[in-house]
């Protein structure tokens, strides 16, 4: 099994930053899908990571060699490309039913079935204060997000449908997550990533409508642009972080995305209401928020035994 390097601060610096994309992406997804298909977006962003990364490490002389290709394990990168995909076209199809905050915060299953991966698989520990923080976060969690919960109930269900596919994904990412810590035994993570979006842009060429990019205005070029860009250094930044701290701890922060996003959302809407709806915060949903805070603080600070 893999081991973390130690380097505890370098892997919180990048969560943090993971946490930063990922929770202002949903609304730029939002934006596209206004003017693109599911499968276009995807395969985008699959390419201009594959041939950006592949540049980067092309000049550094640090392309990965046959020898190192070989010595890998194929069936474990082939399962973490078929559900990292999964986990893309999911989503997608399911922010494409609901809402960014809505998506963000059920994406969140995602992160919580990490953590328990990475306890059970890679038996990672937990002290008392790590599993109080876990308690923390799961309570302000269910305070925060009780509107939302409520609106799946009472939802149509187109919404409800799209919620389902959200979770779907959230366990799609869960396993791609874990293949791709253990990976790091034998590869590293810029040229796992290297790997894995080369296969996911493969699986998706046949369905994208490459014609339909051209014919986008700068402004939408622009927020496309934004998203392959984001999917380059928010899943590289994560991808390193694995290497360099616990995976039970990565996932504690992660959880932090959806403050990002609401906030995002409330900013956006203000500067721009006719892109985004904005998403209105409670005295309760702000208590949940401090909830989550604290839990996924004491979750990350604590050294395990």
């Amino acid at each position: 099994m893999h081991q973390s390097s130690g380097r505890w601060r370098l892997g919180l610096a990048l969560s943090l930053l993971t946490v930063f994309l990922w929770g202002i992406l949903p609304i730029a997804l939002t934006v596209t899908l206004q003017v693109l298909d599911v499968y276009t977006i995807i395969w985008f962003r699959f390419v201009v990571s594959f041939g950006l990364l592949a540049v980067f490490l092309g000049v550094r002389g640090k392309l990965p060699t046959r020898t190192q290709l070989w010595s890998s394990s194929g069936i474990l990168l082939a399962i973490a490309t078929l559900f990292l995909a999964s986990n893309y076209f999911l989503f997608m199809q399911g922010l494409a039913l609901t809402s960014p905050a809505n998506a963000e915060v059920l994406i969140q299953v995602a992160p919580l079935l990490l953590s328990f991966g990475g306890l059970v698989i890679f038996q990672e520990h937990y002290t008392p204060l790590q599993w109080l923080g876990v308690s923390i976060l799961t309570s302000g969690y269910i305070v925060f997000f009780r509107d939302q919960l409520t609106n799946l109930i009472t939802a149509q269900n187109t919404y409800i449908f799209g919620s389902s596919l959200i979770i779907l994904a959230a366990a799609a990412w869960a396993i791609y997550a874990l293949c791709q810590k253990q990976l790091l035994q034998s590869l590293s993570s810029a040229h796992i990533m290297l790997i894995i979006y080369g296969g996911c842009a493969l699986l998706f060429t046949p369905f994208a409508q490459l014609q339909t990019i051209f014919t986008l205005n700068s402004f939408y070029l622009l927020v496309l642009l934004f998203c392959a860009f984001n999917t380059l250094i928010a899943y590289g930044a994560f991808a390193e972080s694995l290497a360099h701290w616990e995976a039970s701890k990565v996932s504690a922060i992660l959880a932090l995305a959806p403050m990002v996003t609401l906030i995002s959302v409330a900013m956006t809407s203000v500067f721009s209401p006719s892109l985004i709806a904005t998403e209105h915060l409670t005295k309760i949903g702000i208590f949940g928020t401090v909830l989550v805070v604290i839990g996924s603080v004491a979750i990350a600070s604590q050294k395990a035994n």
